[in-house]
């Protein structure tokens, strides 16, 4: 039986924004069986107690010395002995990009605090992926690459200091614009990310608070089976930085995050699988994916998938999961050039206060960021390679057009939101077999469908307890319900 409040109001969206819209029944409320799930997260912990501690290789704690070369002179060591833990006397450790190697264990203790170095010339570029493009970009502050069995655990902090990243991209953001160059600004202002995992696996971050990330907090890139557990991150405490997203999940597989609290200006928990021609290229799914037992507090996604979707996103489970003032619920967000197909995907048993949108869907997002074109006055020949990438044409066009079905929203309680549904789909792409079953959620307004269809509702309960415009323009009075 569906019940929705306003139903009225309901069936004149759907005939003024979405004409192949399908408001049905659902069969059943049987969400399909997952046995996947239990095989995600690292498979090994470093298992060697052996101890390395970096005052013993010249690390010195005060806010001024960079410790890079002695924090690396005891990963190295801990390495070429087999591994090992790698810790800290209590104490502050200004630091550049670290790499740790295949049966290292980094412990940040409570009582250490990292400090992140605000010189670029201490994170030295190397080849990885940003937003979605294979491209030259500095290194994180802590880097995983190349390397199996490793963690990164303790209650300690690591403060990336970010905002020296953030002034950066605004000053050329400013710029940017006044030149038609929006699109592609974010990867010419090389920002520092804090943790990156990239080619490696069986790695476990565990227990640690990041704060003020300079780009996105943590990447897993190429990857597979991770642990991401417990982890808080807190990137709004120097003010609000640009595209400090929480936790990216990068063309990576076989990943369990849990227990995380995330409080960033950019998406929350985010999967991606690449962007465009150069993410077509790859071709690389982020898959097998497990979210759970999470708090997202502000932020512009509490389950974000895209809009870097080329590579395809699939078999994702997001559950018993918390958004408290979060941008969106559950987000997907692509673009006509980015191809890949987002499908089987379960979002179920949250709770969620004060979003914005409910659900955002939409296949033609942020249009200014989303698609290249280079301005008059610019030489094709003399620009950067990754400008060239950005603008690279997908060919045939119809690879680009994305695609989004078999959805599963089941146990979901939503108050104070704005909007149930921020939809918009593309004519050639619906937005295919969404479900939405044994919830309760209230807004301001029902928002819009758009290029939607077989969209199935079973027990999905809609308060909306204040008109909208479109209530106003229609002169809808009475409630109604279906069923």
């Amino acid at each position: 039986m569906i019940k929705i409040k306003n139903t009225a109001l309901v069936f004149v969206v759907l005939l003024l924004c979405c004409f192949t819209h399908t408001f049905a029944q659902t069969k059943s409320t049987a969400l399909p069986l997952m046995s996947w799930v239990a095989k995600t997260g690292a498979k090994s912990f470093p298992s060697s107690q052996r101890i390395f501690n970096v005052n013993n290789y010249g690390a010195v704690s005060d806010t001024t010395t960079v410790n890079s070369s002695a924090v690396q002179k005891a990963i190295d060591d801990c390495a070429a002995k087999g591994g090992g833990i790698v810790t800290f006397k209590p104490g502050r450790y200004v630091m550049g990009a670290i790499f740790l190697k295949t049966n290292v264990h980094l412990r940040i203790d409570k009582g250490v605090l990292i400090l992140g170095s605000q010189n670029f010339d201490d994170y030295p570029e190397i080849q990885t992926r940003i937003a979605g493009i294979e491209t030259s970009w500095p290194t994180a502050l802590i880097n995983v690459i190349n390397a199996k069995n490793v963690a990164v655990t303790g209650n300690g902090i690591v403060n990336a200091r970010g905002k020296f990243c953030w002034d950066k991209y605004w000053s050329m953001r400013k710029e940017y614009d006044a030149k038609g160059l929006r699109w592609i600004v974010d990867y010419d202002a090389k920002r520092v990310r804090t943790l990156l995992v990239q080619n490696s696996s069986d790695v476990t971050l565990k227990g640690l608070t990041f704060k003020n990330a300079g780009f996105w907090t943590v990447q897993l890139l190429y990857s597979h089976h991770l642990t991401v557990d417990g982890v808080i991150i807190k990137n709004n405490e120097d003010g609000s930085g640009p595209s400090t997203d929480g936790i990216d999940v990068d063309s990576s597989a076989w990943v369990l995050i849990e227990h995380c609290d995330i409080d960033c200006n950019d998406d929350n928990f985010c999967l991606k699988s690449g962007r465009d021609w150069d993410g077509l290229r790859v071709n690389r799914p982020t898959e097998y994916v497990v979210i759970r037992k999470c708090v997202a507090r502000r932020g512009a996604g509490l389950v974000t998938l895209g809009s870097e979707t080329s590579g395809g996103i699939r078999y994702i489970l997001a559950t018993d999961l918390t958004a408290k003032h979060t941008d969106n619920g559950l987000r997907l967000k692509s673009a006509t050039i980015r191809g890949g197909t987002v499908e089987n995907i379960y979002f179920q048993n949250s709770v969620l206060d004060s979003t914005r949108n409910i659900f955002q869907f939409n296949l033609n997002w942020y249009p200014e960021y989303s698609y290249s074109e280079l301005p008059k006055g610019y030489n094709y020949d003399s620009i950067p390679q990754h400008w060239k990438a950005m603008l690279h044409k997908v060919e045939p066009p119809e690879r680009g057009i994305p695609t989004a079905k078999n959805i599963f929203v089941n146990n979901i309680k939503a108050t104070n939101s704005n909007k149930v549904f921020e939809v918009t789909g593309l004519e050639r792409s619906h937005l295919v077999n969404f479900n939405f079953t044994n919830s309760v959620v209230t807004a301001a307004a029902f928002g819009t469908l758009d290029f939607s269809e077989e969209w199935n509702f079973n027990n999905f309960k809609v308060s909306v307890i204040k008109k909208n415009d479109l209530e106003k323009k229609t002169g809808i009075e009475n409630e109604e319900r279906l069923k």
